[in-house]
């Protein structure tokens, strides 16, 4: 057989995507529909096919198919396939069965109890569980650091963006927070000259997710192959032939779930739209959760809150709850430009948004390095966010510290995509215009098929073929450069 390690490998994989299938569908299934009573149960049998996924990736077979498979005659995508199989095998490899397991349901217990924790403020319970989850997340961290030779931060890091460096952050961080304040004090001492008028609520559930739903048809969503629910935490799961989406809602507040459901929109056309003609191969995956980031940044932020799509969305805004003075085309833009710091990441303006993101960044690495524990996080948080952002979360736990679910199943590596996602969607965004001289005319009309179609063809079709640093430069002309969020955001703001 040509190539016969290789397609041993390809096998192996198909097999495992078909586990990740279930178990991602299991997971969505425990954030969305699962009884409270069924947690437990629920927890240890995904923690059960976790360990299974973990044996087959660690099979001693697959190591030598790899190895051989590197003296066989592949074509350049076979080729990319299987770096990224090498490297799925080789972080899978790094650790025991027995901790993949053990971190799994801590995961679970910690983040079913942080669903009514959290509403009630208890910090004292949620602390408990998750310092069984940051040990366990230490653990894992050290064995890979010292396998690799980085920090301990960095190899949890790696796993969610690879190639990427803690140093390298600090840098791009660095550069942020040298102009960021600055911008953030003018844009709000520039609006506080505006007179806007507020909506006015109630907004009924029922209401809110038929607009949320017209909006995804909007954007392209696919519903044959994807649907929305609800979630204590927004997010998108599934697999790209069935991807799940989820938004929150508040009766009194119309546009927080209405831009979560944009923001999950984002995730989900990437997802619909990797190659399908990889099956169940890692070439076929997302590149990078800072890439995926890029995506829902690129529909909420880039895109969602620009003028031309605003005034697409007020139709469907005024057809489910009526007219009302918020709704003037004028108000409504700058209701959803609004620069105002704010206690929830999830509902920041993209102005003050990163300062969310540093500021978790620092507390995990920290904690991840051993430099704080647990009990330090709570004064960590509202110190920071003081200096950040002038407010005050002393005490105030469920709109500080305990807000995310990333924490909860020990996803500590994962914050800084969103801001590098912010900067790569704002560098995509430039080349796109550049790229469709028509594009701001296509837009104002009402037709989103051009830019989709870039996104499709620099971004999506990609999959994991190339490193995110190659599917930057190609997409682009050049690597990450931050100076395009600047220029985006004086832009938009000043």
């Amino acid at each position: 057989m040509e190539n016969e390690n290789y397609q041993q490998l390809t096998r192996t994989f198909l097999r495992l995507s078909r586990f990740s299938h279930l178990s991602a569908i299991a997971g969505w299934d425990m954030f969305a529909m699962m009884p409270p009573g069924g947690s437990a149960a629920r927890g240890e049998a995904l923690a059960e096919l976790g360990v299974l996924q973990h044996q087959i990736l660690t099979d001693k077979n697959v190591a030598q198919w790899l190895n051989a498979a590197q003296q066989e005659d592949l074509n350049d995508d076979e080729q990319a396939n299987l770096r990224e199989m090498a490297r799925a095998h080789y972080q899978a490899a790094l650790l025991p069965e027995s901790l993949v397991e053990a971190k799994s349901l801590a995961g679970s217990r910690c983040e079913h109890a942080w669903r009514t924790q959290r509403p009630a403020n208890d910090w004292q319970g949620f602390s408990a569980n998750l310092k069984e989850v940051v040990r366990l997340s230490r653990e894992e961290a050290r064995i890979r650091a010292e396998a690799k030779g980085v920090s301990c931060y960095d190899a949890l890091l790696d796993i969610f963006e690879p190639d990427m460096t803690s140093a390298r952050l600090d840098v791009l961080f660095a550069d942020l927070k040298s102009w960021l304040p600055d911008l953030l004090a003018q844009a709000v001492e520039k609006q506080s000259r505006q007179s806007l008028v507020a909506p006015q609520g109630p907004f009924p559930i029922e209401k809110q997710r038929a607009a949320g739903l017209e909006v995804m048809r909007m954007l392209g969503f696919d519903f044959d192959h994807g649907r929305l629910d609800v979630s204590a935490h927004p997010f998108c799961g599934g697999v790209p032939e069935d991807v799940r989406i989820t938004t929150r809602y508040n009766e009194n507040e119309l546009l927080s779930a209405l831009f979560g459901v944009i923001h999950e929109t984002g995730h989900a056309r990437y997802e619909q739209n990797l190659p399908r003609h990889w099956p169940g191969q890692p070439i076929a995956l997302a590149r990078s959760t800072a890439i995926h980031e890029s995506q829902s940044l690129f529909f909420e932020m880039q895109l969602g809150r620009s003028k031309a799509f605003l005034q697409h969305l007020l139709p469907v805004v005024i057809q489910h709850f009526g007219m009302q003075p918020a709704f003037e085309l004028d108000n409504f833009t700058a209701w959803n430009q609004r620069v105002k710091p704010g206690f929830i990441r999830v509902d920041a303006d993209e102005v003050s948004y990163p300062a969310h993101v540093i500021l978790r960044y620092d507390i995990e690495r920290a904690l991840i390095d051993g430099d704080i524990e647990v009990d330090d996080i709570p004064a960590l948080w509202d110190e920071k966010m003081q200096s950040w952002l002038g407010l005050s979360t002393k005490g105030n736990y469920r709109d500080g510290c305990m807000q995310d679910i990333h924490w909860t199943d020990g996803g500590f590596g994962y914050f800084p995509s969103y801001t590098l996602g912010a900067m790569y969607a704002a560098q995509l965004f430039n080349a796109a215009r550049s790229a469709l001289p028509d594009l701001d005319d296509a837009l104002a009309r009402g037709d989103f098929s051009p830019l989709f179609g870039w996104l499709s063809q620099n971004i999506w079709r990609h999959g994991s073929r190339f490193s995110t640093s190659q599917l930057i430069q190609q997409a682009t002309g050049e690597d990450l450069n931050s100076r395009y969020f600047r220029q985006h955001l004086t832009a938009r703001y000043l």
